[in-house]
């Protein structure tokens, strides 16, 4: 039986520190467990993830270094949240393909809509321009779609189209893509994001 994502906000709410984020860590171990050698002998096997080592970090003045270590903070503060959307968008997806009609997929969505409104406007207010950019590139990152048609494909055209000029007027483009392939500063953030999760940052 599928939990509603509305009840999975309101179990967000932490009392003393407000909203419960996801760690950002990722497990260094994958797989474990006693297996038989070629001997008959029983053994601890530890298969560990992949580590991605990065050179260190070169800056050719301070500005650079300034702008990296400010990269660095806004993700600290957005992957977090990033990985929180995700999650919820996976739980909404789930749960609202449980119900038998349009009208009440639209009725349930909007209820959610406003709900997470409530919930995570105060947060989103603390947010720094910058800070809101990045969010918008780690929720790409995240569900590997832009943000724009995330809201697009859960509550139709005209309301992403709405989101997304209320985000321009805050430099903030919801169809902005996450491309570390090509895009220079999509690259750091990468490394940053890659960093933090294996916990070496």
């Amino acid at each position: 039986m599928l939990l509603s994502p509305l009840a999975s906000v309101a179990q967000a709410q932490d009392a003393a520190a407000g909203i419960e984020l996801p760690s950002v860590r990722k497990r260094a171990v994958a797989k474990w467990g006693y297996v038989l050698n070629a001997k008959g002998d029983t053994i601890y096997k530890v298969i560990l993830n992949n580590i991605i080592v990065y050179p260190e970090e070169k800056f050719r003045n301070k500005e650079e270094e300034e702008l990296y270590w400010r990269n660095v903070r806004d993700v600290r503060k957005t992957l977090p949240y990033a990985k929180l959307i995700n999650r919820t968008l996976q739980e909404t997806y789930e749960y609202i393909e449980t119900f038998p009609t349009q009208k009440e997929k639209e009725d349930y969505l909007k209820r959610f809509e406003k709900q997470v409104f409530n919930q995570y406007k105060p947060e989103m207010k603390k947010l720094t321009k910058n800070q809101g950019k990045t969010l918008i590139k780690l929720v790409n990152r995240e569900t590997n779609q832009k943000s724009y048609y995330i809201i697009k494909a859960f509550m139709g055209t005209f309301r992403a189209g709405f989101w997304h000029t209320f985000g321009r007027f805050f430099g903030v483009n919801m169809k902005d893509g996450y491309a570390p392939s090509s895009n220079r500063h999509d690259a750091m953030l990468e490394r940053i994001c890659v960093r933090i999760e294996q916990g070496t940052l």
